[in-house]
């Protein structure tokens, strides 16, 4: 099976726009699953509550690697405000890993389809 990372603000200016931000990650964890037929990596969920754990540093490292591991990268939310979802999607090109918008286009491209973002 493929494995999609779920990319998208994380941050927010207060705990609403947080938990606003993984919510929507979640939900498209779980289409990514339901209508792609494929695993959803979706770090917002496994973090949410390391908070000022450790410093953001050894966080960025760890989704890094994590997306280095994935087979594809759906792009969620209001990603192109946040730097952090900008460096994900930088990174996935940068790995030559397809990236997407859409996980509509998630399943096409699993068909042998090439349609991206």
């Amino acid at each position: 099976m493929k494995i999609v990372y779920i990319a998208g603000p994380f941050r927010g200016d207060n705990s609403w726009a947080v938990e606003t931000n993984i919510r929507r990650a979640e939900e498209a964890a779980l289409e990514v699953a339901t209508v792609a037929g494929m695993v959803p990596l979706c770090s917002h969920t496994m973090y949410r509550y390391f908070n000022g754990t450790i410093n953001d540093g050894f966080w960025l490292k760890a989704t890094a690697e994590l997306l280095g591991r994935c087979d594809a990268v759906l792009m969620v939310g209001t990603w192109t405000m946040s730097d952090g979802a900008m460096a994900e999607r930088e990174l996935a090109v940068d790995l030559g890993i397809p990236v997407f918008s859409r996980v509509s286009d998630l399943a096409t491209w699993l068909e042998g389809g090439v349609p991206r973002e």
